[in-house]
C-alpha cells in the first residue's frame, strides 16, 4: 500500500493514545484520513491525551477496544501496544494492515534518515548524531523513541535536511517498507524480555528489522565487538561499516591506546585523541565511533565532527551529575533501565556507591552486576514493584533496604554517604510502576537532591 498516495478520506484506527499515537493521529487528519483512537486506559488518566484529541476533533474511546477499531484500512499501532497482543492479532486475522508509527510518518520525511537503534546507549548515540549535524549548520532533529514522535516533526513547519531517529524494538516491529539512508545497531543484549516472551533471539529478530529494506545503496553501521551483530552481519544487503574498541578496523572505525580512528578501504580519514572527546567511557566511545562513521557518509568535515565531539554535553538523566552535597555526589541515570546500562554506570565510578535499584522489572538477570555490586556498592536501596526481587538477590552480600518513594531513597542515601561516596540511580527497570516514564523519575530524584 502506498500510504502517500492513498490516504485521503481512508478510516484509519490509531492504537495507543501516548505521544506518537496522538503525533500519528494529528497527521492522519492533516493528511485528509479518518483517524480514530482507541486506548484501553482509563480517560481520567489521560486527560492530556483528551484535550489534544479534543482540539483535533479527532473521534476516540478510552477503557476499551470497541468494535469500531476494526472499521478502518490500516492500523497504526503505538509502541506500548505488544504485537502479539490480542487486540493486534484480531487486526492480522481480519486481513487489516498493523503499521507503526515510526512506518507511517516515514513515508512524509523527505530528509536523510539516520536510523539508530540497540539495547544501550541509543539516546547518547542519537543525541550526538544530532549535535555534530547543528555544528555543521545542518537543519537536523532527533527524534523517534528519545521523546519527539517521527509524525510530529512532520506536522512542523520547519522542515528538515536531516532526522536522528532513536528507533525501539517495539517501533521495530511492526515496519514493513521502513528504509533509511544509514542504519545503526550499537549492541544487542538481553532486554524487554518481558515483552518478547522471554525469548532473547525474538528481541533480536526485532532490532535486525532495522537493516531489512536496506540496499547497496544505503548504509550499515554495526559493532564487530557484539557477537550476535557479527554473526548476523551476512544478512546486511546495504554496505556494511564497522566499529570496534578492541580490533582494527578496515571499513569503519576503531581505537588506538589514545586515539579514535576512521577508515575507508583501509585509507585513513579522520583521527582525533580520545582526550578530545567530551562523552567518557569505552562504551561512549563506541557510541562516538558509530557516528563518526554515519557523519562522515554523509559528507560531514572533519573539522565540524571533531568540534562535535569536543562540545557535545551530554544527555539528561544518563549518568548526569546532579549536586556535590557535603563531599556526596548525586548522580541521576534514571535512564538506566536494563542490567547491562547499570553495568556501565558501575563501571564509571571508583568511590563507594549507594545504588537505587527497581522499578517495573523486564526479565532482569542480575548475575551479570553482582562482581560489580560486591566491589563497588556500599548499599542498595530498592523500590518499586520488583523491590522484592532485588533485596533476595543482593541481600546475601550487600545490605539492602526497600524504600517506598525516591524521596526515602535520597533522604537515607545522604544519612548514610561519607565524603567521597557517590548515590547512584540506576533502576536497571522500567519506571511506569511509579512514573510516567524514566524523565518523570529523573526529575522526582533531582528535585529530592536539590531540596536537600
Amino acid at each position: 500500500m502506498n500510504y502517500k498516495e492513498e490516504i485521503s478520506g481512508l478510516k484509519v484506527t490509531v492504537l495507543g493514545a501516548a505521544r506518537s499515537g496522538i503525533s500519528a493521529a494529528r497527521l492522519l487528519k492533516r493528511l485528509g484520513a479518518i483517524p480514530f483512537v482507541s486506548d484501553i486506559s482509563d480517560e481520567v488518566k489521560m486527560m492530556n491525551a483528551v484535550n489534544q484529541l479534543r482540539a483535533e476533533q479527532i473521534d476516540y474511546e478510552f477503557s476499551e477496544h470497541s468494535e469500531r477499531v476494526f472499521d478502518a484500512s490500516f492500523v497504526i499501532v503505538s509502541p506500548g501496544v505488544p504485537t502479539d497482543s490480542k487486540i493486534v492479532k484480531e487486526f492480522i486475522a481480519k486481513g487489516i494492515r498493523v503499521i507503526s508509527e515510526v512506518e507511517f510518518a516515514s513515508h512524509y520525511f523527505n530528509g536523510v534518515t539516520i536510523a539508530i537503534t540497540g539495547t544501550n546507549g541509543k539516546t547518547t548515540t542519537t543525541s550526538l548524531m544530532e549535535h555534530i549535524l547543528k555544528t555543521a549548520i545542518k537543519k537536523v532533529v532527533a527524534c523517534g523513541n528519545i521523546g519527539t514522535a517521527f509524525s510530529d516533526v512532520i506536522l512542523r513547519d520547519e522542515k528538515y535536511d536531516y532526522a536522528a531517529l532513536e528507533v525501539s524494538s517495539f517501533q521495530l516491529d511492526s515496519i514493513e517498507n521502513f528504509k533509511p539512508r544509514i542504519s545503526v545497531i550499537l549492541n544487542i543484549t538481553p532486554d524487554h524480555l518481558n515483552r518478547y516472551d522471554n525469548s532473547f533471539e525474538k528481541y533480536t529478530e526485532s532490532k535486525l528489522r532495522i537493516f531489512m529494506n536496506q540496499t547497496q545503496s544505503e548504509v550499515c553501521i554495526i559493532n564487530e565487538d557484539d557477537d550476535l551483530l557479527r554473526s548476523n552481519s551476512l544478512k546486511i544487503n546495504a554496505r556494511v561499516f564497522k566499529f570496534s574498541t578492541k580490533t582494527h578496523i578496515e571499513d569503519g572505525a576503531f581505537l588506538t591506546e589514545s586515539e579514535l580512528v576512521y577508515n575507508e578501504n583501509n585509507i585513513e580519514k579522520f583521527r582525533c585523541k580520545l582526550s578530545d572527546i567530551s562523552l567518557k567511557g569505552e562504551h561512549n566511545y563506541a557510541n562516538a565511533m558509530a557516528v563518526v562513521i554515519a557523519a562522515k557518509q554523509i559528507g560531514i568535515s572533519n573539522e565540524d565532527i571533531l568540534k562535535g565531539l569536543i562540545t557535545f554535553p551530554g544527555v539528561e538523566h544518563r549518568l548526569e551529575f546532579v549536586r556535590n552535597f557535603n563531599g556526596v555526589r548525586f548522580i541521576n541515570d534514571s535512564k538506566a533501565t536494563n542490567v547491562d546500562s547499570v553495568w556501565y554506570a558501575l563501571n564509571s565510578f571508583e568511590n563507594p556507591i549507594i545504588l537505587i535499584l527497581g522499578g517495573l522489572d523486564k526479565g532482569n538477570d542480575y548475575s551479570k552486576i553482582e562482581n560489580l555490586v560486591k566491589s563497588k556498592v556500599k548499599k542498595i536501596y530498592a523500590i518499586g514493584s520488583s523491590s522484592d526481587k532485588v533485596f533476595e538477590y543482593f541481600n546475601s552480600f550487600v545490605p539492602v533496604q526497600i524504600a517506598e518513594t525516591l524521596e526515602e531513597c535520597v533522604s537515607n542515601s545522604n544519612l548514610l554517604a561519607s565524603e567521597g561516596d557517590i548515590v547512584l540511580l540506576s533502576p536497571a527497570c522500567a519506571s511506569f510502576d511509579m512514573f510516567n516514564n524514566y524523565e518523570h523519575r529523573g526529575e522526582v530524584f533531582k528535585k529530592a537532591v536539590e531540596s536537600l
